[in-house]
């Protein structure tokens, strides 16, 4: 097999979106955990956002003009983030994924990215192993919770949807708390709708891009962390991401009756700094 590489395409999506499908529900399917991409239709419609995304960096593995997988790097931030990465299960042991992620590595470096993240399902040994020899380091574990909001309203705090003057408190505070902003993001998620806010003592305190696996949350608190994942009325796929370096509130979603269905590694190369604060890592980092 010959594979070589070259930019993603919108013609790709159906394609790379269906083997994104496939690929993750063979890898879970083979640990008994159930799958992220819950249909081929989803997995196209993923992609295709991907591909569409003119800050996010898409490429295509194939053989002889067949695709035999995708990777997306997110070039949102000064950080960059990696993912989904997927090979066609019938294209393993090709070289494929290595080639795609040593591309995403170099391209990263050629950009003068101070940081490369990723994360990845904690049961899959093999894309571990191969992230490690790439030289990521594990940071963190992170579980993925879901299940019913609680009922949480801390005296003192209170939460809203974000608005555009909110952007640059808000990357101000992930500078804070992670030692680099994740502004665009917050940009995007205030476009969309989906950025909260909590406010305390007259200030903004934390926020978030979506209580999901593609949002991210930043806060002073775990009280205010608490309070923007009460704020969301469901959440929606798998769930979020709760750092299990955070005791506290692991132990505190537990309590309020969410439940851990899976763990995923932190992964990072060059930047990183211990967080000064609380957060929710979004499934890129």
């Amino acid at each position: 097999m010959s594979v070589s590489l070259r930019p993603a395409t919108p013609e790709d999506a159906d394609a790379a979106g269906q083997i994104c499908h496939d690929a993750f529900a063979d890898i879970a399917a083979q640990h008994n955990f159930p799958k992220d991409i819950p249909s081929p239709e989803f997995g196209v419609s993923l992609v295709a956002g991907r591909i569409a995304d003119p800050e996010i960096h898409g490429v295509i593995a194939e053989d002889d003009g067949r695709i035999l997988g995708s990777n997306f790097m997110d070039e949102r931030g000064p950080i960059f983030g990696i993912g989904p990465i997927t090979i066609d299960p019938e294209a393993q042991n090709s070289g494929a994924g290595r080639l795609l992620m040593e591309e995403a590595l170099q391209r990263a470096a050629d950009q003068g990215a101070p940081g490369v993240r990723l994360l990845q399902d904690a049961y899959h040994n093999r894309s571990f192993a191969l992230y490690t020899r790439l030289g990521f380091q594990a940071r963190d574990t992170a579980a993925v919770v879901q299940g019913a909001s609680p009922e949480f309203l801390p005296t003192g705090i209170t939460t809203r949807p974000a608005i555009e003057s909110d952007i640059e408190p808000c990357a101000a505070l992930c500078d804070r708390v992670h030692g680099h902003e994740r502004r665009a993001e917050v940009r995007d998620a205030v476009n969309r709708g989906h950025a909260q806010v909590v406010e305390r003592d007259g200030r903004i305190a934390g926020y978030t891009t979506g209580v999901d696996l593609s949002g991210h949350s930043v806060a002073e608190t775990n009280d205010d962390i608490q309070a923007l994942i009460a704020a969301t009325p469901a959440y929606p796929g798998p769930g979020f991401l709760v750092p299990t370096s955070n005791h506290a509130l692991l132990s505190w979603s537990l309590s309020q009756g969410l439940r851990i269905t899976k763990l995923m590694s932190l992964m990072t190369i060059g930047l990183y700094n211990e967080p000064r604060g609380a957060y929710l890592p979004s499934v890129i980092y």
